[in-house]
């Protein structure tokens, strides 16, 4: 079903909705045989919940499809992400609270490190400080192209956003410098329409002026750039559900995909105390609230197993409070799977269930990707979950006489 058609059957309920993303929760086992992650996860409270729910596995994406978490969190919200696309560097932008105009192109930024054979050594320099990053972004801020106005921001850490205000209209189409694995040297900047050619011409002078700025620092001494975009309109979360929704995350990017849609959104501290204070204070006032935990994720890209495993098991402590906030209907799931055996996002379809509201519940035996396989949802897209919560919820009318 189109956006369109689900908001034309929207209507109006008391039943408040919760959407608790823990990121990159899908994974795979070390050995064959054995648990994933969230198998392995000692997690008495999501297993009642998808013992009294209903479970199933969603793909993203597509099918064989490795979801970056953008797509992968516009699919959560209802949207189809091979339809609605946006790059990283709109959703840092608005996720830090920068005002993007019209001819805006932005990017996502990571400080990274080059050995002295000009060969990408640390994607991330290190994870980098805020402390010790603000001054290199000064650095960069002082870089300058001919006709463009740029903007560097620090988003967190390593992160950084970069605008170029150009005078005129430039195509927004580039390849990302970042290559996504080290031992390479940074791509250069390649259009992918004739629009943006000059784009890229002028993004090259900036990642010359950004390497000799940049020359002396031990670790933080070049940048790699990827996401490249510009503020789209899309139709409001809001508008389409019949809601008012509400957003807290520690990290901009998801506060950022969060308001390209229209949610409120709030930054919070990196702790799960924190997600649920804001469910607690949010909830009276709005009708769909959506949290978002980062940790599972960064476990995984570190290829730490049982730092994921706890990750998960610290989530499923901070469920009873959640919960006693007062949602009606809750959906617990993730963005995509980030296995600590692969130490990056995978293709694998993602466990989710969703318990309350008037469903029947179904044969798993507990929140894991076996269990969930068996679930009666089945394998869904992504974008089915959104639907699926608010029928729940009372929200959706019948569709034809």
């Amino acid at each position: 079903m189109e956006l369109t058609e689900i908001a034309a059957l929207s209507r109006p309920s008391d039943k408040k909705i919760l959407l608790f993303v823990l990121d990159g929760l899908g994974g795979l086992p070390l050995e064959p045989g054995g648990p994933t992650e969230l198998e392995a996860a000692l997690t008495p409270h999501l297993d009642e919940l998808a013992r009294s729910g209903s479970c199933g596995l969603h793909e993203p994406v597509a099918p064989g499809v490795t979801p970056g978490s953008g797509p992968g969190h516009l699919a959560l919200f209802g949207y189809d992400p091979l339809r609605y696309k946006t790059g990283r560097g709109v959703l840092a932008a608005l996720g830090i609270g920068f005002d993007l105009e019209a001819r805006d192109i932005a990017a996502r930024g990571n400080f990274c490190t080059l050995d002295d054979r000009g060969r990408i050594a640390d994607r991330r320099a290190g994870r980098i400080s805020t402390e010790e990053a603000l001054p290199l972004v000064d650095r960069l801020e002082a870089v300058e192209i001919p006709g463009i106005r740029t903007f560097v921001r620090h988003v967190k850490e390593h992160r950084f956003l970069l605008v170029l205000r150009p005078e005129a209209e430039l195509g927004a189409e580039l390849g990302d410098s970042d290559p996504g694995r080290t031992g390479v040297e940074p791509e250069a900047p390649r259009p992918l329409t004739p629009e943006s050619e000059a784009t890229a011409r002028a993004i090259g002078a900036w990642l010359r002026g950004a390497r000799e700025a940049l020359a002396d620092h031990p670790a933080a001494n070049m940048v790699l750039l990827r996401g490249f975009s510009q503020l789209p309109q899309w139709p409001r979360f809001g508008d389409l559900f019949g809601v008012r929704p509400f957003a807290a995350a520690a990290y901009p990017m998801y506060r950022g995909v969060a308001r390209l849609v229209g949610m409120e959104a709030t930054a919070v501290e990196d702790r799960l105390e924190e997600l649920a204070l804001a469910c607690e204070r949010a909830i009276g006032e709005h009708d769909f609230l959506f949290l978002h935990y980062k940790a599972p994720d960064r476990a995984g890209e570190d290829g730490d197993f049982d730092r994921k495993v706890a990750t998960i098991e610290a989530a499923d402590a901070i469920l009873p409070r959640l919960l006693d906030a007062g949602p009606d209907v809750v959906v617990v799931t993730g963005d995509h799977s980030t296995p600590a055996r692969l130490r990056s996002h995978s293709w694998h379809p993602v466990p989710f269930l969703i318990h309350g509201g008037a469903a029947r519940a179904d044969a798993a035996v507990g929140f894991g990707e076996s269990s969930c396989a068996a679930g009666s949802l089945g394998l869904r897209r992504g974008r089915d979950l959104m639907p699926l919560a608010a029928a729940r919820a009372g929200r959706l009318a019948k569709f034809g006489a």
